[in-house]
Parts: C-alpha cells; structure tokens; sequence
C-alpha cells in the first residue's frame, strides 16, 4: 500500500477526508462498493461532492461532480463552461454565447448561456464568482433539475441544483476547496438576484 502511495501519491479518500476537515463538512465512506461522498451545510443548503460512471461503448468513464439542490424562485437557468476551438465552432453557427460586459477576459475564456440575459449579467457582476471561475482549469457549472440517486426522485418541480462534473477523479485539494467556495458564493448570490430562497430544499411546505 505504502508502495502504490509513492507512486501515485495520496488517495482520493485521503484527499476527500482532508477536504471534509479544512471545510468543516463530513467524508461519508462508501467501502468497497458503495461512493464516497464529501457532505457540506452551507446554510440551508447541502453541498455534495461524489463520483459516478457512465457506461457507453463497453468503456467505463468515472465523472467527479458537485451539486446543491436548491428552491429556484423564477426559473432561472444558465451554463457556464470554459471556451474551446469545438465551442467557437458551435457559437459560429448560431450556438447562444452570451457576454457579461463586465469583464473582457471572462467573456473572452468562457462560453455563458441562460434563459435571461439580464438575470446573467447580473449574476455574473458579481467579481468572487468570476475569480474563482477563472482559478478552475476545468470548469462546467449548470442549473439543471435537481435528482438524486434514489430510483424515485424526492424533489418537486421547483427544485433544480447548481452541478459541476468533470471527467475523472478529481484529487486537487485546493482546487476541491475552490469549488465548494464558489458553490458557496453561487447560492449565496442566487438569493441575491432574486433567483433562489435561502430555505432547505428537502421542505415539502415552501413555495411552488
């Protein structure tokens, strides 16, 4: 074991449990079979750090993801994504690309698309979101329906989640923390903008 640590460094549950520590959340441990998760409350909100894998051509690719169920207010959704030549390639021929007008080296390094482009330059106005952004190598951040792993989901209709995936086991300490900072900032943000309710999303009693 001592061996395969020197050669790969430490592994992502050693990595996973100091993260939990710095932050102040807890490492679940999913044994042999199960998933390790890193779990943080930040406010009303849960934070949850895991992997999964998608099977597609008999290859089995694992995915690192962060999510944060939350109450969105006004439907408002967005993606945020890092440019690359195959993304210019799609905003050429029509792909949305909307600009923050904020900042000229974000709107020129990321790709933003949403559902309202005023609720976009406002969210993205907001300078510890775009730093921290910029610090991620890579970085996909979308608004999409909240679900779980549970075979029915628990979620109603008003409740969607702030998700990051990457493909891979994500093992970069400050990069981790990083990411569950600007989670932070996000909901923190959202509620700001109007967007979200700073309640705990697992409510049955709430606004819908």
């Amino acid at each position: 074991m001592e061996l395969l640590r020197q050669l790969f460094g430490p592994s992502k549950k050693e990595i996973w449990r100091l993260l939990s520590e710095r932050i102040g959340g807890e490492f679940i441990d999913g044994g042999w079979f199960g998933k390790d998760q890193v779990v943080v409350c930040h406010k009303e909100w849960t934070i949850i750090l895991d992997t999964y894998v998608v099977h597609t051509n008999n290859t089995h690719i694992r995915f690192t993801r962060m999510r944060a169920p939350y109450i969105n207010k006004d439907g408002f959704r967005f993606t945020v994504f890092r440019r690359t030549f195959f993304s210019d390639i799609a905003t050429f021929f029509g792909a949305e690309d909307i600009e923050t007008g904020t900042d000229e080296e974000f709107d020129y390094d990321f790709i933003i698309k949403g559902n309202d482009d005023y609720k976009l330059w406002k969210f993205f106005s907001n300078e510890r979101i775009r730093t921290i952004i910029k610090m991620l190598p890579q970085v996909k951040i979308t608004v999409n329906r909240a679900t779980t792993d549970a075979f029915i989901n628990p979620y109603p209709k008003n409740v969607d989640q702030l998700e990051f995936k990457v493909r891979g086991v994500m093992k970069d300490l400050e990069q981790l923390q990083l990411l569950f900072d600007l989670f932070a900032e996000m909901l923190d943000h959202l509620c700001h903008i109007g967007a979200a309710y700073e309640d705990d999303p697992t409510l049955k009693n709430y606004y819908s």
